[in-house]
């Protein structure tokens, strides 16, 4: 007997937790109603003839900075949720820092709020902040809905007295404490200041200021020590932790011991530690700019062993954009130009590239980092990150074999600079679902603007990968 559905995916091959399978999705109310081999409907009923793609989660790219308020002329919500999803992310989470003021209370919370509101194409939720000075708004942020707190362990960059400032080490211990008392989550930029900072400043007394140079300004022993002292703060706060773009194998490998010994710990790294190397950052220049930097290339290798093992729980973007002047402004040397990559749009391309195709690491896998694990660990879980009947029905539909060179005018975001443009990808997503909609559509564009819905976590809940 066919059923009512407000529309059906058929025959694509579903990327399914541990599995593929060729099936069909039944779509009702934005959520997923049925997996079946075959589906019938009602007459009438809409059908995306997914023959020959894969179809899997949308990413939940849980580290995107879209800089609004104040500096929506970097990367905006409107832009910056188109290029997600062109890429094939669903859902996202903004970062505190950048805008102005940064989200570090609950008036500015409420100002990005509404700037989001009505732009967004995707789904979408908002950090928290840890900064000098505001401990007592944090627990007014968790009420509002923010999965997660950042503190950055370095200077975080920007200038003003508005701007997102680093901890100091009695700061993030209260803070811990404070964020561990409702069950909250802390998520720190792992670079020690101390050694950061003497080294730039002897690179800068030397004349030394090339993409090389930077990169020995901020040595992986930078994000050991900062990795560590994290860790005893965990371990004597009981606060849940995670690390974002961690950059290095030894970085990964501290924090699995941790996990070990029974901490609740978790590890994010990005694809460009996982695809470019300091080669790629001297050979490509600013563009390729970031904290920490590139590493080299046995490191990169290292650490694809340690995503097949399950070692790396969470793979996002780190989208860091800013106009094209910050990075190659005439007489600007590699130390003055902005450290970012932007890369939003092209993050499960270069992971399905790079990851399956390259190195024949399971989709599944592939697709768990990108999805089910940071939904998880943010709070977004069961409504998120899986092919499965009750959740959203949130899906990127990928043609294996729609390989393409990257250009210019593929992009999506506000300003057109990527260390990706050239590259060519063995495969490509050609359509995006947020809740059953189709937002974005390969020669069409983005089919609705301002269609996403922002998400709150419940304060204190606490969930794990």
């Amino acid at each position: 007997m066919a059923e009512r559905f407000d529309r059906i995916v058929r025959g694509g091959l579903a990327v399914l937790p541990g599995e593929t399978r060729v099936l069909d999705i039944g779509i009702r109310g934005g959520r997923i109603a049925a997996l079946e081999d075959r589906l019938e409907a009602e007459d009438g009923t809409p059908v995306t003839d997914a023959r020959g793609l894969w179809v899997l989660p949308g990413m939940v790219d849980v580290h995107v900075h879209f800089n609004e308020p104040g500096m929506g002329h970097w990367e905006g919500f409107a832009t910056g949720s188109a290029a997600l999803a062109a890429g094939g992310c669903t859902t996202y989470v903004d970062m505190p820092l950048n805008g102005l003021p940064p989200t570090v209370n609950v008036p500015a919370l409420n100002a990005k709020a509404k700037l989001a509101e009505g732009v967004s194409s995707v789904d979408y939720a908002f950090w928290g902040g840890l900064v000098p000075g505001n401990l007592d708004d944090l627990e007014g942020l968790a009420a509002e809905g923010v999965p997660a707190f950042k503190a950055f362990l370095s200077n975080p960059g920007g200038e003003g007295e508005e701007r997102f400032r680093e901890v100091d080490d009695w700061t993030l211990l209260e803070g811990m404490k404070r964020i561990a008392s409702f069950g909250g989550l802390i998520a720190l930029h792992a670079e020690s200041d101390a050694i950061t900072a003497k080294l730039a400043g002897e690179a800068a007394k030397a004349g030394r200021a090339g993409p090389l140079d930077f990169a020995a300004t901020r040595p992986v022993i930078a994000e050991l020590e900062a990795v560590n002292r994290a860790l005893l703060f965990a371990e004597q706060t009981g606060c849940r932790l995670h690390f974002v773009h961690i950059s290095s194998p030894e970085g990964v490998e501290l924090i699995d011991r941790a996990k070990r010994r029974g901490l609740d710990v978790t590890v994010e790294t990005c694809p460009h530690y996982l695809t470019l190397s300091e080669t790629d950052l001297a050979r490509l220049g600013a563009v390729a700019k970031c904290a920490p930097p590139l590493r080299d290339a046995d490191r990169i290798e290292r650490m694809w062993e340690q995503l097949a093992e399950g070692k790396i729980d969470i793979v996002a973007s780190d989208h860091s954009p800013c106009p094209a002047e910050l990075k190659t402004a005439p007489g600007m040397s590699f130390m003055e130009a902005w450290g970012g990559i932007a890369g939003a749009q092209s993050s499960l391309e270069l992971m399905l590239a790079e990851g399956y195709f390259r190195r024949g690491v399971p989709l599944p896998a592939l697709s768990a980092m990108l999805s089910a694990n940071p939904a998880r660990r943010f709070g977004l879980y069961p409504r998120k990150g899986e092919i499965a009947v009750g959740f959203d029905a949130d899906l990127a539909l990928v043609d294996p074999e729609g390989s393409y060179r990257l250009q210019e005018e593929d992009l999506l975001q506000r300003h057109k600079i990527s260390p990706y443009l050239g590259r060519t990808f063995p495969c490509r997503v050609v359509e995006t679902l947020v809740q059953g909609r189709t937002v974005y559509e390969r020669g069409r564009g983005i089919a609705l603007p301002g269609r996403g819905e922002r998400l709150r976590t419940e304060a204190g809940r606490k969930v794990t990968p």
